[in-house]
């Protein structure tokens, strides 16, 4: 058994090995969704951050209004718990600012996931369905048929749907 395991080790180390010319187009088109897919989840995070944002400005700006001795009501974790405004205002308002340096933070890492991605796109000429039609109709056809029919050309382009 210690023989058989070992030659198939053998024979994996060996096909992987062979493959130096890059990973195969499933793999190209995989990694790119997935990268496309966390910059997605980046883009919906922030959004959530935002709403975030505008509704603490609300309930800011409304609190303003009140007088600071007033009794109010903030959910923590969970837990409902009983406040006044002069308490619960400077609270919300760093509140507020850690939340927009988070925002910052995750746009900055959208931007550097988007180079990435161009960069990705570029190196294994990635194209998507529906880019450049007008242009390249005919030719973004043939090389997306050539790579999938097996033939693995460096020219030869990935088609994305």
């Amino acid at each position: 058994m210690a023989a058989n395991s070992s030659s198939t080790g053998s024979k994996s180390s060996n096909s992987s090995g062979g493959k130096q010319s890059g990973p195969s187009a499933e793999q190209v088109v995989a990694t790119f969704q997935r990268m496309r897919q966390e910059q997605r989840s980046m883009a919906s995070k922030a959004a959530e951050l935002e709403m975030d944002i505008n509704e603490h400005s609300l309930v800011i700006d409304t609190l303003k209004e009140v007088d600071p001795s007033r009794k109010c009501f903030r959910l923590i974790g969970g837990v409902l718990v009983e406040r006044t405004v002069k308490e619960v205002l400077p609270a919300l308002e760093n509140n507020k600012e850690q939340i927009s340096k988070i925002i910052e933070s995750i746009n900055s890492q959208m931007q550097t996931k988007g180079r990435e991605l161009t960069e990705y796109r570029e190196r294994y000429n990635i194209r998507l369905v529906g880019e450049g039609e007008g242009e390249e109709k005919g030719q973004s056809a043939a090389p997306s048929r050539d790579s999938e029919g097996g033939a693995s050309k460096s020219g030869a382009g990935v088609l994305v749907s």
